[in-house]
C-alpha cells in the first residue's frame, strides 16, 4: 500500500460505513476528512445512494474525486455537477421484472432512478417512504409507463423479511440477460445493468483519472462491497462489518461506524505518511 497520500485514492462506501443510519456523518469522520483533503489525500465514495443524495449527506465536504453512484451505473463530478458516465437498463426487461413483482408481492415499494439518478416511486409503501427520508431524495409518484428512459437502476423496498423471499423468488425466474439483481441491503433487491456494479465504477473511474486501480484504497461494510474490495488495491473492512466481510479484507478497523471507523484510519493513513 502506497503511503504517498497524493498518490492514493481512498474510495468509501457510505452506509454503515462512513454514515450512521440515525446520525448521518459522525463529527469526527468529517474532520478527519478534511483533515486529509488538505494534506493532499484523494478521498471519494461509492455508493448506492444517487447524486442528489450523496451531496445531502456529505455537507462541507468536498470529494476530491467524482462519485461512484447508483452502485456504479452513474459517475458523478461535483465540482461541475456533471455526470460523466452513465450506464442503463434494459427497461423493457425491467419492466417486465417489475410487473411479476408487483404481481406476487403486492405490497412490495419499486422505485425506479433515472437520468442522473431523480427518483420515481412507482409503487410506495412504509419503506420507500423511509427511504425518501433517509436519504434526503425527493422524488416523483408516477405509473410505470410514465418513468422516462436512462433508467440506472430499480429498487424493490420491503421489511426484511419480504425482501428474502423475493430475493429467492427471483432466482428462479428469468426476465432476459441484460440486467441482474443484486441484494444491497437487508430492506432493498435491485436490478442492475449486466456487467455494472461499485467495482465496474472504480475501474471505470481509475481509467478516467488515469490511476493505477492497484493504488486504491477501498473501505466498505457489506456483501454488496465485497467486489470492490477485491478490485481495489488495498480492502478495509469496518468493525461492524459481517464476519466474511472482514475476512476478505487487508485491515479491520478497531471502531465501528458509528465510533468513526473512516476517520480513525485515515488518520492512522495520514500518520504512516508522516503528515501528522
Amino acid at each position: 500500500m502506497s503511503l504517498l497520500l497524493s498518490d492514493t485514492l481512498v474510495v468509501c462506501d457510505m452506509d454503515n460505513t462512513l454514515l450512521t443510519a440515525k446520525e448521518g456523518l459522525p463529527a469526527c469522520n468529517r474532520t478527519v476528512i478534511q483533515l486529509f483533503t488538505e494534506m493532499g489525500g484523494l478521498f471519494t465514495v461509492a455508493t448506492g445512494r444517487p447524486p442528489e443524495s450523496i451531496r445531502a449527506a456529505l455537507p462541507g465536504i468536498t470529494l476530491s474525486s467524482p462519485a461512484i453512484s447508483c452502485n456504479g451505473a452513474l459517475l458523478y463530478d461535483f465540482s461541475n455537477n456533471t455526470v460523466l458516465q452513465r450506464s442503463t437498463l434494459n427497461r423493457e426487461q425491467a419492466t417486465t421484472a417489475i410487473l411479476d413483482v408487483r404481481e406476487h408481492f403486492p405490497r412490495m415499494g419499486v422505485e425506479v432512478m433515472a437520468g442522473d439518478g431523480e427518483m420515481y416511486v412507482v409503487r410506495a409503501n412504509e419503506t420507500t417512504h423511509a427511504h425518501q427520508v433517509d436519504e434526503q431524495l425527493g422524488s416523483i409518484a408516477c405509473p410505470l409507463e410514465n418513468v422516462p428512459d436512462g433508467w440506472v437502476k430499480v429498487v424493490f423496498a420491503a421489511d426484511p423479511e419480504s425482501i428474502r423471499k423475493l430475493s429467492q423468488y427471483t432466482k428462479n425466474r428469468y426476465y432476459g440477460g441484460e440486467n441482474y439483481f443484486s441484494h444491497t441491503n437487508s430492506i432493498y433487491l435491485e436490478i442492475m445493468p449486466g456487467g455494472v456494479s461499485k467495482a465496474s465504477g472504480l475501474q471505470n473511474l481509475c481509467t478516467l483519472l488515469g490511476k493505477n486501480i492497484k493504488k486504491t484504497i477501498v473501505i466498505g461494510d457489506y456483501y454488496n462491497d465485497l467486489e470492490l474490495m477485491h478490485a481495489g488495491g488495498y480492502a478495509v473492512a469496518v468493525a461492524n462489518a459481517p464476519a466474511e466481510v472482514k475476512a476478505a479484507a487487508d485491515f479491520v478497523t478497531t471502531c465501528t461506524c458509528s465510533e468513526g471507523a473512516v476517520g480513525e484510519f485515515l488518520y492512522d493513513l495520514m500518520e504512516k505518511a508522516n503528515c501528522i
